[in-house]
């Protein structure tokens, strides 16, 4: 186990089985780089931190998605809609 940054620790594949506690617990407070054959392999992180960085790539999708609604809703014109009596038919 190495720690590369303050939150950011590197650990190899071998190391899982017998410090899984330790790893956890760094996980708890930052990233854990998992490498396999001295190559990241994957990333633990805790809930939390997975929760918020899934939160903000909600949110970003959402502004992307709005400013191609608004860019769309401004090109466009009445014959581009159908009223909801025609649609419903």
């Amino acid at each position: 186990m190495l720690t590369v940054k303050e939150n950011t620790t590197l650990v190899g594949v071998s190391e899982l089985r017998s410090g899984i506690d330790k790893i956890l617990e760094k996980a708890r407070k930052g990233l854990v780089i998992i490498e396999k054959r001295h190559k990241p392999a994957a990333v633990l992180m805790s809930n939390e931190e997975y929760e918020h960085i899934q939160h903000v790539l909600e949110t970003a999708e959402d502004f992307v998605l709005g400013f191609i609604a608004d860019k769309r809703y401004k090109n466009s014109t009445a014959r581009d809609y159908v009223d909801i009596e025609t649609l419903l038919k």
